[in-house]
């Protein structure tokens, strides 16, 4: 298991991010996604409807990678079976949103969504890089 001390500057800035879910016939399907890391947990809100909640139905194993694309080229993986909660999700849609587009347009979004659901995946075994020991200086 790796500690994500370190790498808070990384989870708590709007970095890109991909869950990937798994379709019934075990073909894995990447897509990009808005995170938060609560400490002992990744959270994504996914919409009620999207193809992603019926991949997770099937089987709720998936993985997230978040990762910078500038130096220091840190990133994080974690993997595992995810839970899907139904509580909570206008807060914690509204925290992540705030978090990519600033409080008024974060604010907006939240409010033009529908229901959806907390995919929740805990932080234990996360794996993580960071490739500052091999830059150029």
């Amino acid at each position: 298991m790796t500690t994500l001390d370190g790498f808070a500057s990384l989870l708590d800035a709007p970095a890109p991010a991909v869950l990937t879910t798994y379709r019934r016939d075990g073909a894995a399907v990447a897509s990009p996604v808005w995170f938060r890391c609560t400490g002992d947990a990744f959270e994504v809100v996914i919409a009620d409807g999207d193809v992603k909640l019926r991949h997770l139905a099937v089987r709720p194993d998936c993985s997230l990678l978040v990762f910078e694309a500038v130096p220091p080229f840190r990133g994080v993986r974690v993997s595992g079976r995810a839970s899907l909660l139904r509580e909570g999700v206008a807060e914690a849609r509204r925290a992540i949103a705030t978090r990519y587009l600033g409080p008024d347009a974060g604010e907006r979004f939240t409010a033009a969504r529908g229901p959806g659901v907390i995919l929740r995946l805990p932080a234990g075994g996360a794996r993580t890089w960071d490739l500052t020991p091999i830059l150029p200086s």
